[in-house]
Protein backbone atom coordinates (compact mmCIF):
# COMPACT_ATOMS: atom_id res chain seq x y z
CA UNK A 1 0.00 0.00 0.00
CA UNK A 2 1.63 3.20 -1.21
CA UNK A 3 -1.16 5.75 -1.36
CA UNK A 4 -4.28 6.02 0.80
CA UNK A 5 -7.27 8.34 0.40
CA UNK A 6 -9.72 9.49 3.11
CA UNK A 7 -13.09 11.17 2.72
CA UNK A 8 -15.87 12.17 5.13
CA UNK A 9 -19.39 11.95 3.74
CA UNK A 10 -22.86 12.79 5.00
CA UNK A 11 -23.48 15.06 7.96
CA UNK A 12 -20.66 15.87 10.34
CA UNK A 13 -20.24 14.13 13.69
CA UNK A 14 -17.86 14.63 16.61
CA UNK A 15 -14.90 12.29 16.17
CA UNK A 16 -14.36 12.59 12.43
CA UNK A 17 -11.06 14.40 12.94
CA UNK A 18 -9.95 11.77 15.45
CA UNK A 19 -10.46 9.07 12.80
CA UNK A 20 -8.53 11.08 10.21
CA UNK A 21 -5.67 11.68 12.67
CA UNK A 22 -5.39 8.01 13.67
CA UNK A 23 -5.56 6.83 10.05
CA UNK A 24 -2.89 9.26 8.87
CA UNK A 25 -0.51 8.46 11.72
CA UNK A 26 -0.99 4.69 11.34
CA UNK A 27 -0.52 4.83 7.57
CA UNK A 28 2.67 6.89 7.85
CA UNK A 29 4.30 5.34 10.91
CA UNK A 30 3.32 1.70 10.38
CA UNK A 31 3.28 1.46 6.59
CA UNK A 32 5.27 4.39 5.22
CA UNK A 33 2.21 5.25 3.16
CA UNK A 34 1.32 8.58 1.56
CA UNK A 35 -2.13 9.88 2.51
CA UNK A 36 -4.42 12.34 0.72
CA UNK A 37 -7.71 13.82 1.81
CA UNK A 38 -10.74 14.14 -0.47
CA UNK A 39 -12.67 17.33 0.25
CA UNK A 40 -16.45 17.47 0.73
CA UNK A 41 -17.20 13.79 0.40
CA UNK A 42 -17.17 12.28 -3.08
CA UNK A 43 -17.38 15.79 -4.56
CA UNK A 44 -13.63 16.16 -4.08
CA UNK A 45 -12.98 13.71 -6.91
CA UNK A 46 -14.81 16.04 -9.29
CA UNK A 47 -14.27 19.60 -8.05
CA UNK A 48 -11.05 21.57 -8.59
CA UNK A 49 -8.84 21.63 -5.52
CA UNK A 50 -10.69 18.69 -4.07
CA UNK A 51 -7.61 16.73 -3.02
CA UNK A 52 -5.15 17.78 -0.30
CA UNK A 53 -2.08 16.09 1.23
CA UNK A 54 -2.46 14.71 4.75
CA UNK A 55 0.75 14.42 6.72
CA UNK A 56 1.64 14.53 10.40
CA UNK A 57 1.55 18.33 10.46
CA UNK A 58 -1.88 18.46 8.83
CA UNK A 59 -3.42 16.32 11.58
CA UNK A 60 -1.61 17.88 14.51
CA UNK A 61 -4.01 19.20 17.17
CA UNK A 62 -7.23 17.96 15.54
CA UNK A 63 -8.03 15.16 18.02
CA UNK A 64 -10.31 17.39 20.11
CA UNK A 65 -11.85 19.34 17.24
CA UNK A 66 -15.41 18.77 16.16
CA UNK A 67 -16.49 18.82 12.53
CA UNK A 68 -14.05 17.59 9.87
CA UNK A 69 -10.99 19.21 8.33
CA UNK A 70 -12.01 17.61 5.02
CA UNK A 71 -15.51 19.03 4.89
CA UNK A 72 -18.66 16.96 4.43
CA UNK A 73 -21.49 16.77 1.91
CA UNK A 74 -24.79 15.22 2.96
CA UNK A 75 -26.01 15.72 -0.60
CA UNK A 76 -22.98 13.98 -2.07
CA UNK A 77 -24.54 10.81 -3.45
CA UNK A 78 -22.49 10.10 -6.61
CA UNK A 79 -25.45 8.26 -8.09
CA UNK A 80 -27.73 11.29 -7.74
CA UNK A 81 -25.82 14.55 -8.13
CA UNK A 82 -27.71 17.74 -8.93
CA UNK A 83 -26.26 19.90 -11.72
CA UNK A 84 -27.51 22.71 -13.96
CA UNK A 85 -27.76 21.85 -17.65
CA UNK A 86 -29.31 24.14 -20.24
CA UNK A 87 -30.61 26.29 -17.42
CA UNK A 88 -32.40 23.39 -15.75
CA UNK A 89 -31.59 21.43 -12.61
CA UNK A 90 -31.13 17.73 -13.37
CA UNK A 91 -29.92 14.69 -11.45
CA UNK A 92 -27.05 12.70 -12.93
CA UNK A 93 -24.94 9.65 -12.09
CA UNK A 94 -21.25 10.58 -11.65
CA UNK A 95 -20.09 7.27 -10.16
CA UNK A 96 -17.89 6.55 -13.19
CA UNK A 97 -16.11 9.86 -12.62
CA UNK A 98 -15.46 8.84 -9.01
CA UNK A 99 -13.88 5.58 -10.18
CA UNK A 100 -11.73 7.48 -12.67
CA UNK A 101 -10.73 9.90 -9.91
CA UNK A 102 -9.59 7.04 -7.69
CA UNK A 103 -7.53 5.64 -10.55
CA UNK A 104 -6.12 9.04 -11.47
CA UNK A 105 -4.89 9.54 -7.91
CA UNK A 106 -3.36 6.06 -7.84
CA UNK A 107 -5.14 5.22 -4.61
CA UNK A 108 -4.49 1.74 -3.29
CA UNK A 109 -7.36 2.17 -0.83
CA UNK A 110 -10.04 4.71 0.07
CA UNK A 111 -11.36 5.08 3.62
CA UNK A 112 -14.97 6.28 3.57
CA UNK A 113 -16.19 7.75 6.86
CA UNK A 114 -19.97 8.02 6.77
CA UNK A 115 -23.44 6.97 7.75
CA UNK A 116 -25.85 4.62 6.03
CA UNK A 117 -26.27 6.71 2.87
CA UNK A 118 -22.54 7.25 2.37
CA UNK A 119 -21.79 3.59 3.08
CA UNK A 120 -24.47 2.45 0.61
CA UNK A 121 -22.71 4.49 -2.07
CA UNK A 122 -19.36 3.11 -0.92
CA UNK A 123 -20.55 -0.48 -1.38
CA UNK A 124 -21.90 0.29 -4.84
CA UNK A 125 -18.61 1.92 -5.80
CA UNK A 126 -16.76 -1.18 -4.61
CA UNK A 127 -18.87 -3.24 -7.01
CA UNK A 128 -17.49 -0.98 -9.74
CA UNK A 129 -13.94 -1.68 -8.67
CA UNK A 130 -13.19 0.90 -5.96
CA UNK A 131 -10.91 -0.30 -3.10
CA UNK A 132 -13.21 0.83 -0.29
CA UNK A 133 -13.01 0.47 3.51
CA UNK A 134 -15.96 1.82 5.54
CA UNK A 135 -15.90 3.54 8.94
CA UNK A 136 -19.30 3.93 10.69
CA UNK A 137 -20.09 7.54 11.54
CA UNK A 138 -23.41 8.94 12.76
CA UNK A 139 -24.79 10.55 15.89
CA UNK A 140 -27.94 8.45 15.31
CA UNK A 141 -26.17 5.13 16.10
CA UNK A 142 -28.36 3.41 13.50
CA UNK A 143 -25.76 1.51 11.44
CA UNK A 144 -26.11 -2.27 11.59
CA UNK A 145 -23.36 -4.63 12.67
CA UNK A 146 -21.76 -2.37 15.25
CA UNK A 147 -22.58 -1.64 18.87
CA UNK A 148 -21.63 2.02 18.54
CA UNK A 149 -20.85 4.64 15.95
CA UNK A 150 -18.56 7.51 16.85
CA UNK A 151 -20.40 10.77 17.41
CA UNK A 152 -23.27 9.10 19.25
CA UNK A 153 -21.81 9.44 22.74
CA UNK A 154 -21.13 13.14 22.25
CA UNK A 155 -24.68 13.73 21.00
CA UNK A 156 -26.12 11.89 24.00
CA UNK A 157 -23.91 13.90 26.36
CA UNK A 158 -25.09 17.17 24.80
CA UNK A 159 -28.74 16.09 24.94
CA UNK A 160 -28.42 14.96 28.56
CA UNK A 161 -26.87 18.28 29.55
CA UNK A 162 -29.80 20.04 27.89
CA UNK A 163 -32.29 17.98 29.92
CA UNK A 164 -30.34 18.77 33.09
CA UNK A 165 -30.62 22.48 32.38
CA UNK A 166 -34.30 22.28 31.47
CA UNK A 167 -35.02 20.56 34.79
CA UNK A 168 -34.10 23.62 36.82
CA UNK A 169 -36.16 26.12 34.85
CA UNK A 170 -39.08 23.68 34.55
CA UNK A 171 -39.20 23.22 38.32
CA UNK A 172 -38.83 26.95 38.98
CA UNK A 173 -41.75 27.92 36.72
CA UNK A 174 -43.93 24.80 37.17
CA UNK A 175 -43.85 24.08 33.45
CA UNK A 176 -43.80 21.11 31.13
CA UNK A 177 -40.60 21.20 29.10
CA UNK A 178 -40.59 19.39 25.74
CA UNK A 179 -37.18 18.72 24.20
CA UNK A 180 -37.01 17.56 20.56
CA UNK A 181 -33.88 15.58 19.75
CA UNK A 182 -32.27 14.22 16.58
CA UNK A 183 -31.99 10.59 15.52
CA UNK A 184 -34.17 10.33 12.41
CA UNK A 185 -36.00 6.98 12.57
CA UNK A 186 -33.92 5.63 15.45
CA UNK A 187 -34.62 6.64 19.04
CA UNK A 188 -31.21 5.91 20.57
CA UNK A 189 -30.27 9.51 21.40
CA UNK A 190 -33.64 10.24 22.99
CA UNK A 191 -33.73 6.96 24.89
CA UNK A 192 -30.21 7.25 26.29
CA UNK A 193 -30.44 10.95 27.09
CA UNK A 194 -33.97 10.63 28.44
CA UNK A 195 -32.98 7.96 30.91
CA UNK A 196 -29.69 9.65 31.80
CA UNK A 197 -31.37 13.03 32.28
CA UNK A 198 -34.36 11.79 34.24
CA UNK A 199 -37.09 12.55 31.70
CA UNK A 200 -40.64 11.66 32.70
CA UNK A 201 -41.82 10.88 29.17
CA UNK A 202 -39.70 9.51 26.32
CA UNK A 203 -41.19 9.39 22.82
CA UNK A 204 -39.24 7.44 20.17
CA UNK A 205 -40.02 6.32 16.59
CA UNK A 206 -40.05 2.64 17.54
CA UNK A 207 -43.02 3.12 19.91
CA UNK A 208 -45.97 5.09 18.46
CA UNK A 209 -47.53 7.14 21.26
CA UNK A 210 -50.96 8.24 22.44
CA UNK A 211 -51.45 11.82 23.55
CA UNK A 212 -53.74 10.68 26.37
CA UNK A 213 -50.97 8.49 27.80
CA UNK A 214 -48.58 11.46 27.80
CA UNK A 215 -51.18 13.63 29.51
CA UNK A 216 -51.89 10.93 32.08
CA UNK A 217 -48.25 11.05 33.18
CA UNK A 218 -48.24 14.84 33.40
CA UNK A 219 -51.45 14.84 35.47
CA UNK A 220 -50.19 12.05 37.70
CA UNK A 221 -47.10 14.09 38.56
CA UNK A 222 -49.19 17.15 39.40
CA UNK A 223 -51.47 15.07 41.62
CA UNK A 224 -48.40 13.80 43.47
CA UNK A 225 -47.15 17.36 44.01
CA UNK A 226 -44.62 17.55 41.18
CA UNK A 227 -45.65 20.64 39.24
CA UNK A 228 -43.28 20.16 36.30
CA UNK A 229 -42.50 17.45 33.76
CA UNK A 230 -39.76 16.73 31.21
CA UNK A 231 -40.77 15.22 27.86
CA UNK A 232 -37.95 14.03 25.57
CA UNK A 233 -39.16 13.59 21.98
CA UNK A 234 -37.27 12.06 19.07
CA UNK A 235 -37.73 13.96 15.81
CA UNK A 236 -39.00 10.73 14.23
CA UNK A 237 -41.64 9.97 16.86
CA UNK A 238 -45.25 9.79 15.76
CA UNK A 239 -48.67 9.32 17.39
CA UNK A 240 -50.50 6.02 16.99
CA UNK A 241 -53.13 7.61 14.76
CA UNK A 242 -50.83 10.02 12.92
CA UNK A 243 -47.74 10.41 10.79
CA UNK A 244 -44.22 11.68 11.29
CA UNK A 245 -43.78 15.45 11.01
CA UNK A 246 -41.43 16.84 8.35
CA UNK A 247 -39.99 20.31 7.98
CA UNK A 248 -38.98 19.58 4.37
CA UNK A 249 -40.09 17.06 1.79
CA UNK A 250 -37.58 14.88 -0.02
CA UNK A 251 -36.69 14.31 -3.67
CA UNK A 252 -34.10 12.40 -5.73
CA UNK A 253 -31.24 14.06 -3.85
CA UNK A 254 -32.60 15.49 -0.60
CA UNK A 255 -33.92 13.10 2.01
CA UNK A 256 -37.07 14.29 3.83
CA UNK A 257 -36.11 16.39 6.86
CA UNK A 258 -37.85 15.41 10.06
CA UNK A 259 -38.76 18.12 12.53
CA UNK A 260 -41.72 19.66 14.31
CA UNK A 261 -43.15 16.82 16.39
CA UNK A 262 -41.93 18.52 19.57
CA UNK A 263 -44.10 21.54 18.78
CA UNK A 264 -47.09 19.30 18.08
CA UNK A 265 -46.68 17.56 21.44
CA UNK A 266 -46.10 20.85 23.24
CA UNK A 267 -49.20 22.49 21.77
CA UNK A 268 -51.34 19.52 22.76
CA UNK A 269 -50.11 19.66 26.37
CA UNK A 270 -50.63 23.45 26.48
CA UNK A 271 -54.24 23.06 25.31
CA UNK A 272 -54.87 20.74 28.24
CA UNK A 273 -54.12 23.57 30.64
CA UNK A 274 -50.43 23.02 31.42
CA UNK A 275 -47.95 25.79 30.69
CA UNK A 276 -45.47 24.30 28.21
CA UNK A 277 -42.27 25.31 26.47
CA UNK A 278 -40.64 23.53 23.54
CA UNK A 279 -36.90 23.39 22.84
CA UNK A 280 -35.47 21.98 19.60
CA UNK A 281 -31.83 21.12 20.27
CA UNK A 282 -31.01 20.62 16.59
CA UNK A 283 -27.46 20.76 15.25
CA UNK A 284 -25.99 21.54 18.65
CA UNK A 285 -25.98 17.73 18.97
CA UNK A 286 -23.59 17.44 16.02
CA UNK A 287 -21.10 20.04 17.14
CA UNK A 288 -18.43 20.63 19.72
CA UNK A 289 -15.56 18.66 21.18
CA UNK A 290 -16.02 14.88 21.02
CA UNK A 291 -16.26 13.08 24.35
CA UNK A 292 -13.35 10.92 25.50
CA UNK A 293 -15.32 7.81 24.49
CA UNK A 294 -15.85 9.10 20.95
CA UNK A 295 -12.17 10.06 20.64
CA UNK A 296 -11.18 6.60 21.89
CA UNK A 297 -13.57 4.79 19.54
CA UNK A 298 -12.75 6.99 16.53
CA UNK A 299 -9.02 6.50 17.06
CA UNK A 300 -9.40 2.72 17.18
CA UNK A 301 -11.61 2.78 14.07
CA UNK A 302 -9.14 4.89 12.10
CA UNK A 303 -6.16 2.68 12.89
CA UNK A 304 -8.11 -0.54 12.25
CA UNK A 305 -9.36 0.76 8.89
CA UNK A 306 -5.77 1.34 7.72
CA UNK A 307 -4.79 -2.17 8.80
CA UNK A 308 -7.71 -3.56 6.76
CA UNK A 309 -6.62 -1.52 3.76
CA UNK A 310 -3.04 -2.80 4.06
CA UNK A 311 -4.40 -6.37 3.99
CA UNK A 312 -6.48 -5.63 0.89
CA UNK A 313 -9.71 -6.49 2.72
CA UNK A 314 -12.00 -4.18 0.77
CA UNK A 315 -15.77 -3.80 0.92
CA UNK A 316 -15.46 -4.17 4.71
CA UNK A 317 -16.42 -1.90 7.61
CA UNK A 318 -14.72 -1.63 10.98
CA UNK A 319 -17.09 -2.42 13.82
CA UNK A 320 -17.29 -2.49 17.62
CA UNK A 321 -18.53 -5.80 18.98
CA UNK A 322 -18.23 -6.93 22.61
CA UNK A 323 -15.68 -4.18 23.20
CA UNK A 324 -13.38 -5.33 20.39
CA UNK A 325 -12.77 -3.77 16.97
CA UNK A 326 -13.60 -6.28 14.25
CA UNK A 327 -14.66 -5.98 10.61
CA UNK A 328 -17.81 -6.98 8.76
CA UNK A 329 -18.87 -6.76 5.13
CA UNK A 330 -20.38 -3.48 3.99
CA UNK A 331 -23.31 -5.47 2.62
CA UNK A 332 -24.05 -6.75 6.13
CA UNK A 333 -23.65 -3.31 7.67
CA UNK A 334 -26.16 -1.64 5.34
CA UNK A 335 -28.60 -4.55 5.05
CA UNK A 336 -30.75 -3.59 8.03
CA UNK A 337 -30.81 -0.16 9.66
CA UNK A 338 -30.47 -0.52 13.42
CA UNK A 339 -33.40 0.49 15.60
CA UNK A 340 -34.13 0.51 19.33
CA UNK A 341 -35.17 -2.95 20.49
CA UNK A 342 -38.31 -2.23 22.49
CA UNK A 343 -37.78 -5.48 24.41
CA UNK A 344 -34.24 -4.48 25.39
CA UNK A 345 -33.36 -4.00 29.06
CA UNK A 346 -33.01 -0.22 28.58
CA UNK A 347 -36.70 0.14 27.71
CA UNK A 348 -37.70 -2.35 30.41
CA UNK A 349 -35.61 -0.46 32.96
CA UNK A 350 -37.21 2.85 32.00
CA UNK A 351 -40.72 1.45 32.25
CA UNK A 352 -39.93 -0.09 35.62
CA UNK A 353 -38.91 3.35 36.88
CA UNK A 354 -42.21 4.90 35.82
CA UNK A 355 -40.99 6.55 32.60
CA UNK A 356 -43.78 6.65 30.03
CA UNK A 357 -43.25 5.90 26.33
CA UNK A 358 -46.75 7.00 25.42
CA UNK A 359 -48.08 3.58 24.45
CA UNK A 360 -49.66 2.85 27.81
CA UNK A 361 -50.95 4.74 30.81
CA UNK A 362 -48.42 5.30 33.60
CA UNK A 363 -48.30 2.74 36.41
CA UNK A 364 -49.71 3.76 39.74
CA UNK A 365 -47.32 3.88 42.69
CA UNK A 366 -48.05 1.35 45.42
CA UNK A 367 -50.18 2.58 48.34
CA UNK A 368 -47.18 2.24 50.67
CA UNK A 369 -44.90 4.51 48.61
CA UNK A 370 -44.23 8.11 49.60
CA UNK A 371 -46.72 10.13 47.54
Amino acid sequence: MKRLGILTGGGDAPGLNAVIRAAVKTAIYDYGCEVVGIRDGYDGFIDDGGVIPLGIEEVRGILVRGGTILGAANRGNPYARKVIRDGKEVTIDVSDEIIKGIERLNLDALLVLGGDGTLHSAHELYLKGAPIIGVPKTIDNDIGGTEATFGFDTAVTTATEAIDKLHTTAEAHHRVMVLELMGRNAGFITLHAGISGGADVILIPEIPFKFEAVMAKVRQRVERGYLFSIVAVSEGAKPVSGEQVFSREGDDVYVPRLGGIGQVVGEHIEKQGFETRVTVLGHVQRGGTPTPFDRWLATRYGAAAVRLAAQGKFDRMVSLQCGKIVDISLAEAIAITKRVDIKDDAVITARGMGIVFGDETPPQPSPNSNK
